[in-house]
């Protein structure tokens, strides 16, 4: 059972009979939070710098993440940023980390937090959402496009 909750809450554990949840993050997620984003980047950051990221985007009112909690366990995470572009209308949302822990990949979580951004951007008066996704990560890329998202644009990095 999934159950979609939007409203900010205190606690980071749920007991009780409710298998899966949908929450937003909160600061007692951060080190759960950081383990899964290591999974998703195979490395490991500066701890104290993350938790000082993590702290400032449950400020912002630009990020929201959102955590699926599956039997008290932190199992996924997504992270969208929303902001206004010159270029476009209406605000834009954008994916910036999705990640399902190694253990429960394959299992329909990811999508189930895609749609949570989904709705969310929806809410949020987007008039579109989007993704960069390494060129190395050819699963994600068919994740995505299996969503209804398209290849449209080319992202160029340069490593300062």
């Amino acid at each position: 059972m999934l159950l979609l909750v939007y409203s900010n809450v205190s606690v980071c554990s749920h007991k009780g009979g409710i298998g899966m949840v949908i929450r937003p993050a909160v600061a007692c997620d951060a080190a759960a939070v950081y383990e899964l984003l290591c999974q998703l980047e195979d490395t490991y950051f500066d701890r104290a710098a993350f938790d000082a990221r993590f702290a400032w985007q449950l400020e912002s009112p630009a990020f929201c993440g959102f955590v699926l909690v599956e039997h008290n366990e932190l199992a996924g995470f997504i992270n969208v940023r929303v902001e206004r572009q010159l270029h476009h209308e209406r605000p834009v949302a954008e994916i910036c980390e999705l990640v399902v822990d190694t253990g429960s990949r394959g299992s329909g979580r990811g999508m189930q937090l895609f749609e949570e951004a989904v709705v969310y951007a929806r809410a949020c008066g987007c008039e579109g959402i989007e993704v960069t996704s390494n060129d190395r990560r050819a699963r994600a890329h068919r994740f995505y496009e299996a969503r209804g998202m398209e290849r449209t644009h080319v992202k160029l990095t340069m490593r300062l």
